[in-house]
């Protein structure tokens, strides 16, 4: 594994492990944290020992606050460089969108602005009960544009959002539940049971069905009703032909544990 300065990684069993590492700015992004963070995320991704990775902040308070505006960094940045720099956060919820292995954020303090869009890319959020999010934006006269296309495809209240986002008010992790951020909300001496016990039940699975899977998820999600179910069709057929799937049912006649292949 690569050596980081912004952010810390570990392959835990089954699970790898990145955390960000900015405690003191409350797990801020800034131009290094978005490019390493991404690079450990694909490098995770082509490690057959990894099925499933979690994604976290250092310390209690703080998921991630962000971008990192106190620093100064960005607002020094040229209008150009810091184009720049947003597309360098752009590139990185795309990466996320595209990994082969679930992802779920273990959210044990707040997440804003753009530490709250880097969460709601997860694939999966167990969060304490304690924690809470937001988009404050608004209060520095900025609107969060690019995380608005995550979230409002993760919401099931549109409106909600829209509030959130004009009115830059934070909201509970139970209430986050309710909007369809969260998965899961435990208490905070709870978090890491739950996250073991929710990639412990993934780590079970195909690691081939489970890229298939995610993969089809999100590729469907924004087509229309008739593509997705011609799309769905062909994933189908695909999924058929892995020989996971015939170890999957062999198992299940002969009642014993699957030994995946991962094809």
């Amino acid at each position: 594994m690569n050596t980081y300065e912004t952010i810390k990684t570990d392959l835990r069993g089954q699970t790898g492990w990145i955390i960000l590492d900015r405690e003191e700015r409350r797990n801020a992004l800034n131009p290094q944290m978005l490019l390493e963070l991404k690079t450990a995320l694909q490098e995770f991704d082509c490690k057959d020992e990894a099925i499933s990775l979690v994604l976290t902040g250092a310390g209690e308070k703080a998921f991630c606050a962000g971008m990192d505006l106190g620093g100064g960094e960005a607002l020094q940045l040229s209008p150009l460089d810091r184009h720049e720099l947003q597309r360098r956060f752009v590139e990185l919820l795309v990466a996320i969108k595209s990994l082969k292995k679930p992802l779920i954020a273990r959210m044990q303090g707040t997440a804003l602005g753009g530490g709250f869009g880097l969460m709601s890319a997860c694939d999966l959020v167990v969060a304490a009960e304690e924690a809470s999010c937001g988009t404050p934006e608004i209060n520095l006269g900025l609107f969060p544009y690019i995380v608005m296309a995550t979230l409002i495809r993760v919401t099931n209240s549109p409106k909600l959002l829209l509030e959130m986002m004009l009115t830059g008010e934070r909201i509970t992790a139970s209430r986050a539940r309710e909007l369809g951020f969260v998965n899961e909300v435990v208490k905070r001496e709870e978090l890491d049971r739950k996250i073991e016990e929710v990639t412990t039940r993934i780590n079970q699975k195909s690691p081939a069905i489970l890229r298939l899977g995610r993969r089809a998820f999100y590729t469907m999600r924004d087509m229309a009703y008739e593509q997705a179910m011609e799309y769905l069709s062909g994933m189908l057929a695909l999924n058929m032909q892995a020989e996971d799937m015939m170890e999957g049912v062999m198992a299940f006649m002969e009642r014993r544990e699957p030994q995946w292949k991962g094809r």
